[in-house]
């Protein structure tokens, strides 16, 4: 199924890397909760309008990257960097502003909302200022998912576990991002959902949208993006292309089922 999302990369990389600066770079990155250190030292590279895995146990360290960059982890050592902008510098309601959305694992949107309701949330740099922006926004969102502009009026805690994926993704596109970070976007979801949803994600990198994508089952990450990184006990493991990956010994044997 992986396969059938898009047609084969090529010689998109070719453009990426004639980019002189990325637009994400962890140098040396080192994240502690209290005495446990979580990430150790890493070093992960985003260039822009890539689709970028990482793949990795429980445990391993993928939720606690993202965090970080959106300045909900104890960075200890090494710099974040994004388009010039030191993230450790900035709290996490300047971050986002920056165009960086961040879509968090088990989707938190807020139940009790309007699927309306959700959007307009992450709207809120727009809402007051320009709400005809907001609701052209919104239109496309409904165009993307029309099932969420039948259900708009409807409350989000009512909508199936697909549509809530897809709710928490329209919302995080109401900002308008540059950067766009998903924590397992198939976390317990239908196979015939998941496979709208990451041709959904594919869909975002060709409207120009970076994506780093945090997912457990690596197949399904490495059949989308250009490059990936394996963490393992919050150490860079393994890193390289999504070919590279899908044929390396380490990578088949310990997460792709091999």
């Amino acid at each position: 199924m992986p396969q059938t999302i898009h047609e084969p990369k090529g010689n998109e990389e070719k453009r990426y890397s004639q980019t002189e600066t990325p637009l994400l770079a962890a140098d040396n990155l080192s994240v502690c909760y209290g005495k446990v250190e979580v990430l150790k030292d890493i070093n992960i590279e985003i260039w822009p309008e890539e689709v970028v895995c990482l793949i990795g146990a429980n445990g391993a360290g993928k939720t606690t990257f993202i965090r970080a960059v959106s300045g909900l982890a104890p960075v200890v050592a090494g710099q974040i960097r994004f388009a010039g902008h030191d993230l450790r510098k900035l709290p996490s309601y300047q971050i986002a502003r920056l165009q960086i959305a961040h879509i968090p694992q088990g989707r938190q949107i807020i139940p009790d909302l309007t699927v309306r309701g959700n959007l307009e949330i992450g709207s809120y740099q727009f809402y007051r200022s320009n709400h005809k922006k907001v609701l052209q926004i919104m239109e496309k969102e409904f165009e993307r998912f029309p099932i969420l502009g039948e259900r708009q009026n409807q409350i989000a805690a009512s909508l199936s576990g697909g549509e809530q994926q897809m709710l928490a993704i329209s919302r995080a596109l109401m900002m308008e991002p540059r950067f766009l970070m998903m924590d397992e976007p198939s976390l317990g979801l239908a196979p015939f959902i998941v496979e709208e949803i990451f041709k959904s994600i594919w869909h975002l990198h060709e409207s120009g949208i970076t994506i780093l994508l945090v997912e457990q089952n690596a197949t399904l990450a490495l059949a989308i993006a250009h490059r990936g990184y394996v963490l393992q006990n919050g150490k860079v493991f393994i890193n390289g292309t999504s070919e590279e990956l899908l044929s390396n010994p380490d990578v088949i044997k310990g997460y792709l089922g091999g």
